[in-house]
């Protein structure tokens, strides 16, 4: 079916900002502090979009275009994606081969628009972000190859609601293998401890947040955005893999969705406070271990 729902793509968008707030809520309530209100990060895109943006004259138009070339890509990608009992708005044979296509456009032109400035640090966060992402890709495809073997399905959607209790049963090995590759590639993807620290202003260890120092208003609004709208669909694909629910109803297949989701932040701000960032030269080796696990679920 080409068309479906178009609730998961809404749902995507109303809630991925909130995703970021219970990581940073969890964290907080780890480290024994109050921490900032859940809804923190609508905060600070609604005052982000309210601020004026400054242009360097050493930039061209690729510097504005990026950020919003970036959201688009990952708006069109979260179209592909389903969500709890309701299919995605788009989905034919082949599609998460441009589910994949479409995040590494949206890097792409990120890339292009820190390269832009000329700033040797924003250059510098380029070169690990396409060196770590290279590693990364391979890890994701081999992912999903290997859901596609196992389910016989070649599409996104169909793929991710074919996984059930009775693939779990018969196919535990190589489901566990894949998810854990998918968590790995989840946590390097969205910049998160240990491959990188997003609350981080050191430039030297910075990888993503590097490549954005001098995008504001407007313009760093879409990035903040994008990257919470990026780490919704990595999410929403290991949910879907690891509580395949599927009980007929589609509203309660949500809302197990939806805490399956909640659950999934909270881990990450486990994670992030029980674990320190790796040194840059062990992040390969990380992402190199995904893709070892992604390879042994395809042989499996």
């Amino acid at each position: 079916m080409l068309f479906g729902s178009v609730l998961p793509l809404i749902v995507a968008l109303a809630c991925a900002p909130l995703m970021q707030g219970v990581i940073t809520r969890t964290k907080s309530v780890i480290a024994g502090r109050m921490g900032q209100p859940l809804m923190q990060p609508y905060h600070d895109l609604w005052k982000l979009l309210h601020k004026g943006a400054v242009y360097s004259h050493t930039t061209s138009w690729i510097f504005r275009t990026g950020p919003m070339v970036s959201l688009a890509s990952l708006l069109l990608a979260l179209a592909l994606v389903p969500f709890g009992g309701f299919p995605a708005l788009s989905a034919f044979s082949g599609d998460f081969i441009l589910l994949a296509y479409l995040m590494a456009l949206g890097r792409f032109f990120i890339v292009l628009a820190a390269l832009d400035t000329g700033s040797s640090f924003e250059g510098m966060g380029a070169s690990r972000e396409v060196t770590f992402s290279a590693l990364a890709e391979p890890a994701l495809f081999l992912s999903l190859a290997a859901l596609a073997r196992q389910t016989g399905r070649i599409s996104i959607s169909p793929l991710l609601t074919a996984v059930s209790w009775s693939v779990w049963a018969h196919a535990a090995p190589m489901l566990g293998l894949t998810l854990a590759a998918l968590i790995i590639v989840f946590l390097a993807e969205n910049a998160r401890i240990p491959v990188d620290d997003p609350t981080t202003h050191l430039e030297l260890t910075m990888i993503h947040e590097v490549m954005v120092l001098d995008h504001g208003g407007p313009d760093f609004a879409m990035i903040q955005y994008g990257a919470a709208l990026k780490m919704w669909l990595f999410a929403t694909i290991i949910v879907a893999v690891a509580v395949p629910w599927h009980s007929g109803n589609r509203w309660i297949d949500t809302a197990v969705g939806l805490a399956g989701m909640l659950i999934l932040a909270i881990a990450t701000g486990v994670i992030e406070s029980s674990m320190a960032r790796l040194r840059l030269l062990r992040v390969p080796q990380l992402l190199l271990v995904a893709i070892v696990l992604a390879s042994l679920a395809v042989a499996l």
